[in-house]
């Protein structure tokens, strides 16, 4: 009963905060800054791990493909099939579930339990329109450019550690990113980045927007939230591969 309590307080969450905009060229302004403040200041972290990651994979793949039987050019295969299915969209999405989610749960608790929200709604603004629904927009737009960066990051890291180390040859890596390519593979990692986008915001704004008390109340909506937001991506990443993919 919980479960279907807070399943249903999240869609009238979602209904009001996708009404109708009062301003259109504030809400405009809200959504570009949100893209630097979500999308462009996530891009070191997003670049760093993304680059080891791929290095690791690499690494990895090719120690365990050198008894000669396996050829070489499946570790760029194998790295490009890994990041491009599976690790940048999704683990790169619960790394930013942390960074992202926990911030915007923490400021819209800080601002509902300091009753700044109240003060938005005495002045006859849908709060929840204008401060979550930027959030929202923003993320989705920008976080399937967050991951095709991830995606050419994680394939240039293992190109440096596999050449670098000796473990593989330009070529043979060359070819084996190469190797049998399907254009909807890229297609499914955009549409889980967009997916995962949403999930990212919506989530964590929800139990922050809905935080009863004092500042211990929203450190723990901050840390639910992300834990949260968290198993709702690992459960849509297997719902999406089963509908996509088989």
């Amino acid at each position: 009963m919980k479960f279907l309590y807070s399943l249903g307080s999240y869609t009238i969450f979602l209904n009001k905060v996708f009404s109708r905009p009062e301003k259109w060229k504030m809400f405009r302004q809200n959504i570009l800054d949100e893209m630097i403040n979500l999308g462009v200041n996530s891009l070191p972290i997003v670049a760093i791990i993304s680059f080891f990651m791929g290095a690791v994979i690499t690494i990895q793949t090719a120690s365990n493909t050198g008894g000669g039987i396996i050829p070489l050019y499946t570790v760029g295969f194998a790295v490009r099939e890994s990041v491009i299915l599976e690790f940048s969209p999704t683990i790169v999405a619960l790394i930013l579930v942390g960074k992202i989610g926990s911030s915007i749960s923490s400021q819209l608790g800080t601002m509902r339990v300091t009753e700044q929200i109240d003060a938005i709604e005495i002045m006859g603004i849908n709060s929840a329109s204008f401060l979550v629904q930027p959030k929202i927009i923003a993320l989705v737009l920008l976080n399937p450019f967050l991951i095709t960066l991830s995606i050419f990051l994680s394939i240039g890291g293992g190109f440096v550690a596999g050449v670098g180390t000796g473990a593989i040859t330009p070529y043979d890596y060359e070819y084996g990113i190469q190797y049998d390519f399907e254009a909807f593979d890229y297609a499914y990692s955009m549409i889980k980045s967009v997916v995962f986008g949403f999930v990212i915001t919506s989530v964590p704004a929800y139990f922050g927007y809905h935080v009863k008390g004092g500042s211990m109340e929203v450190a723990k909506a901050s840390t639910k939230s992300v834990v949260q937001s968290s198993i709702v991506i690992l459960g849509l990443n297997y719902v999406l591969t089963q509908m996509l993919l088989l």
